[in-house]
């Protein structure tokens, strides 16, 4: 039968009856016949309480100590569900991430896996165990605990079904897959039943927070089948896989919103060759990432050029700029952090001509003004106040899936 590795979030083993029906839900997966590696997050809100009780002792702990901490709340969570499937009569072992075999680089607090030895969880699964796998975390060339930083157990999942060559890597959430938009704040949103891991990628990559980006992008390049689906609902999730069905018939896949933006503008710029090489390797010395790029046409010899990066980089990267304000020949800095940036994403987008339009359209409908524009081969984004931020969303879903049934 198939091997499949399970990966559950904080909600989904919050406490005691949680962790009783992930038990459940890993063990009818194995009675099926199915070899089962079972990767978990802390439970609810442990990391948060670790990250309190080190401020109480010491507000500027290394992140060498803060990994070695917070790795402990995947470890309560894998070894409390060993035990409740060891109640229901079946063997289970749970295990650390250096004891998965999960090697990383030493970038304390964010680490990046460099290679996984999955001969433990092999011989553990050749004995016919449900194999529990603390996520986040994994161990570095000097033997310390590393952690993965945001989304890492997803990535600690995918890289697992990558090593094991699983046939199936399922993400439980507290949601049941992935939708059109935010089914929280959108009336309409529908679930997605198949999307493409480019689409996915964007999405994530651009507010969406089922899977982070990480795991997206690890399962596009060792093509590991993933599924997101509720640990609550029992119903059918999301597939992400490298091509799907219903491509040729979709412009429009989803609609996402970050409001984690800040615009800076740089105005009365030099308009001379070099300038914006001059902004950006700055920019990029201090690894300060940018998204969207707008550069003015030039007049009387001067130009402005705005750019936007994540708001905890916009006070760095003002400093930045106001340090440097001669070499650049800057006349003035505007940094707004009231911004929020809206996206549809689509692999069908670049075959379709007039899909942007179409969003402008709605935006222009809902008497929304658009701040700056980015467009990619299947994404357009525009960057919009933040007020107008959920407004924008709702008429562009409306828009396109009113409009095209399934967009």
């Amino acid at each position: 039968m198939a091997l499949i590795v399970q990966k559950f979030g904080g909600s989904s083993v919050a406490d005691a009856d949680r962790v009783r029906n992930v038990a459940r839900i890993v063990t009818e997966t194995y009675r099926k016949g199915h070899s089962v590696v079972v990767v978990l997050s802390a439970q609810g809100d442990t990391t948060d309480d670790l990250i309190e009780k080190a401020r109480e002792i010491h507000p500027g702990a290394s992140k060498r100590e803060m990994d070695m901490l917070l790795a402990t709340g995947e470890q309560i969570s894998i070894a409390l569900c060993a035990m409740a499937i060891e109640r229901m009569g079946y063997q289970a072992i749970s295990l650390t991430g250096w004891q998965a075999g999960m090697l990383t680089d030493s970038v304390y607090s964010s680490a990046r896996i460099k290679r996984v030895r999955a001969e433990r969880i092999q011989k553990e699964l050749d004995k016919k165990k449900i194999v529990l796998v603390a996520g986040f975390q994994g161990i570095n060339k000097y033997d310390d605990v590393t952690t993965l930083g945001r989304g890492g157990s997803d990535t600690s999942a995918v890289a697992l079904a990558a090593a094991l060559h699983a046939d199936l890597c399922q993400i439980y959430t507290d949601v049941d897959g992935v939708y059109t938009a935010d089914p929280r704040t959108v009336t309409g949103a529908r679930k997605i039943e198949e999307i493409t891991y480019d689409e996915m990628l964007e999405l994530a990559s651009l507010g969406a927070q089922v899977l982070h980006n990480r795991s997206v992008e690890m399962a596009k390049r060792y093509n590991v089948n993933l599924e997101v689906l509720s640990s609550f609902s029992g119903k059918p999730g999301t597939k992400v896989k490298e091509v799907v069905k219903t491509m040729e018939k979709t412009h429009v896949s989803g609609v996402a919103k970050d409001k984690d933006v800040a615009r800076i503008a740089l105005v009365g710029l030099r308009d001379q060759p070099g300038i914006a090489f001059k902004i950006f390797s700055l920019l990029a010395k201090k690894n300060i990432n940018v998204d969207i790029i707008l550069q003015s046409i030039g007049r009387d010899d001067s130009k402005d050029i705005s750019f936007t990066v994540a708001q905890g980089d916009a006070q760095a990267a003002r400093e930045l700029m106001e340090e440097n304000k001669d070499v650049i020949g800057c006349r003035s800095i505007e940094v707004s952090t009231e911004v929020a940036k809206v996206s549809i994403v689509g692999a069908g987008m670049a075959h379709n001509a007039g899909v942007a339009c179409k969003m402008f359209e709605a935006l222009f409908s809902a008497g929304i003004n658009i701040n700056m524009i980015s467009t990619s081969e299947i994404k357009v984004s525009v960057l919009v106040d933040e007020r107008d931020a959920d407004r924008a969303v709702q008429a562009i879903h409306d828009r396109f899936f009113s409009e095209f049934g399934n967009a």
